[in-house]
């Protein structure tokens, strides 16, 4: 396995990275970067931890919307009155503020998830 200095929101990190996967790997890199960059320039939230948590959510919910993810299909078709799980369903604003309050409540003061 081979190793790569790569450079996140000013930080440096040694990843390990398959033979043949390193554009794969930059690429992601890239995107971790720039969403990251992208929260922590809007000026509201300033905790690293609390960034990359809301990177990787908006990453998530990115690449569930994306047209080639194909969720699982139920054995069964539920007959309940909930709204429809988030698997194969976009997110919709009201769902995402609940799930960042929920994730605030968690991390609580310190912003520390440990």
């Amino acid at each position: 396995m081979k190793q790569l200095e790569v450079q996140i929101m000013g930080n440096s990190y040694l990843l390990g990275c398959p033979e043949g996967g390193e554009a794969r790997l930059m690429d992601a890199v890239s995107k971790v970067d720039a969403a990251m960059c992208k929260i922590r320039d809007a000026g509201k939230i300033k905790a690293r931890d609390r960034i990359a948590v809301l990177a990787a959510l908006n990453l998530a919910f990115d690449s569930l919307a994306a047209p080639s993810y194909s969720p699982p299909m139920p054995a069964a078709p539920a007959a309940t009155n909930a709204p429809p799980s988030v698997g194969g369903q976009l997110m919709d604003p009201d769902t995402l503020k609940s799930l960042l309050q929920r994730l605030d409540a968690v991390l609580g003061e310190d912003g520390q998830l440990l």
